[in-house]
C-alpha cells in the first residue's frame, strides 16, 4: 500500500483536529439552549440530526446503503441498538454539562479506551498484551480512587464511557459510514423525539417557540453541531493512520476538562486529581504500547517486503540465466562444425 501524499496527510489531519476540537468545545454549546432542559434538547438533537443528514445525502445522492440495509433484518436490529445506546449517550452528556459536571463528563471519554478493551476481553475474547493488562488495572484503580473521593462511583462518568464503548462495538458489526449510520439511527430516533416535543408543546412546555427566533435557531442547529464532527471525523478516517486519529480522540476529553476546570469552574479536589492522574497514566501507557506495536509491525512489513523483493529478483536472475543458457545450446547446434 503505497503513503497518501503530503497535501492528504494534511488536509487528513486538519479535518481530524476539526472533528476532535468540535467535539472538546462543544460544552460551551449546550448551555446555551437554556431554559430548554436535557430532554428537549435531545429531541430537538435527533430530529434536526436527521434533518441535517438527508439534505447531506441528497446532495451527494447516496442511497444505495438504505436499499441493502432495509433487506438485512440483523444489520436493522443492531441500528436500534446503536440509536438507543446513543440516545442514553447524548442524554446524560447534555444534562451532565448544563449541571455543572464537564469534569466528570471529560473522564468519562478519558476512560472511553479503557472500557472499550475491556469489553474486546469479556465479549470478543481478545488477548491483552501485558502493557494493556497494566493500563486496565490502573484504570480501574482510577475509578475507585475516585468513587472514594465523590463518595460514589463516578456514575456520570461510567455511562459515558460504558454506552460509547456498546456504540462502538455495534457500530462495528454494522459496518456503515458516520453519515449513513448517523441517518440510519436518527431515523430511528425521529418519531419519539418528535413525538415527545409535540407532547410538550400541547403541554406548553416547549421552549422553541416561546424563546424567540434566536433561541429556535439555536435548537434547530443542534442538526449541525452533531453531525458536522462526523463529516470532518469520515474525512480524517480515509487520510490519516489509525494510530494517529487513537491520538486525536484525546483532543476532545482534554478540551472538555479544561474547560470543566479553567471556564466552569468546578473544583478539583485532592482525591479528584489523583484518580485523574492515574487515568492519565493509564492512557499514556496505552498509548505507548500502540506506537511501539504499530512502529514494530510496519519494520515486520518493510522487511517482509524487501524479502520478497529480494526473492522475485532472485528468481528473475535464475530464469534470465536459465533464458542465456538455452539460447546459446541452440545456438550451438546449428552452427556449422569447424573442419
Amino acid at each position: 500500500m503505497t503513503d497518501k501524499p503530503g497535501g492528504e496527510k494534511r488536509t487528513g489531519l486538519l479535518n481530524g483536529f476539526a472533528a476532535y476540537g468540535m467535539w472538546g468545545l462543544v460544552p460551551l454549546f449546550w448551555p446555551l439552549l437554556k431554559p430548554a432542559g436535557a430532554a428537549e434538547i435531545l429531541a430537538h438533537r435527533m430530529v434536526w440530526s436527521l434533518a441535517f443528514v438527508l439534505v447531506a445525502l441528497l446532495a451527494v445522492r447516496r442511497w444505495a446503503w438504505a436499499g441493502e440495509l432495509l433487506r438485512q433484518p440483523r444489520r436493522l436490529a443492531l441500528i436500534v441498538v446503536a440509536a438507543a445506546v446513543i440516545t442514553v449517550n447524548w442524554g446524560v452528556y447534555i444534562w451532565a454539562v448544563n449541571s455543572g459536571h464537564v469534569v466528570e463528563a471529560s473522564l468519562g471519554y478519558f476512560i472511553n479506551p479503557l472500557v472499550t478493551i475491556a469489553m474486546g476481553v469479556l465479549l470478543l475474547k481478545e488477548r491483552l498484551r501485558p502493557v494493556q493488562w497494566a493500563a486496565v488495572a490502573t484504570g480501574a484503580a482510577s475509578v475507585l480512587v475516585l468513587a472514594v473521593g465523590y463518595g460514589q462511583p463516578p456514575w456520570i462518568s461510567l455511562c459515558l464511557a460504558f454506552s460509547f464503548a456498546t456504540y462502538g462495538l455495534v457500530k462495528k458489526k454494522v459496518d456503515l459510514g458516520g453519515v449513513e449510520s448517523l441517518a440510519a439511527e436518527t431515523a430511528v430516533q425521529f418519531l419519539p423525539a418528535l413525538g415527545y416535543l409535540l407532547w410538550l408543546g400541547a403541554h406548553g412546555e416547549a421552549t422553541f417557540a416561546s424563546e424567540g427566533a434566536g433561541h429556535a435557531a439555536l435548537l434547530a442547529s443542534t442538526g449541525v453541531v452533531t453531525a458536522l464532527p462526523l463529516v470532518c471525523f469520515g474525512a480524517a478516517a480515509i487520510r490519516v493512520p489509525l494510530s494517529t486519529l487513537g491520538l486525536l480522540q484525546y483532543l476532545a476529553p482534554v478540551f472538555q476538562f479544561v474547560l470543566g476546570v479553567v471556564y466552569f469552574h468546578e473544583s478539583m479536589p485532592p482525591a479528584r486529581w489523583a484518580g485523574f492522574a492515574l487515568v492519565w497514566l493509564a492512557l499514556s501507557m496505552l498509548t505507548w504500547d500502540g506506537l511501539r506495536t504499530a512502529r514494530r509491525s510496519a519494520r515486520l512489513r518493510a522487511e517482509a517486503a524487501a524479502r520478497a523483493e529480494a526473492h522475485g529478483a532472485a528468481l528473475a536472475g535464475t530464469a534470465g540465466s536459465a533464458g542465456a543458457g538455452a539460447a546459446d545450446a541452440s545456438r550451438s547446434s546449428t552452427d556449422p562444425v569447424e573442419a
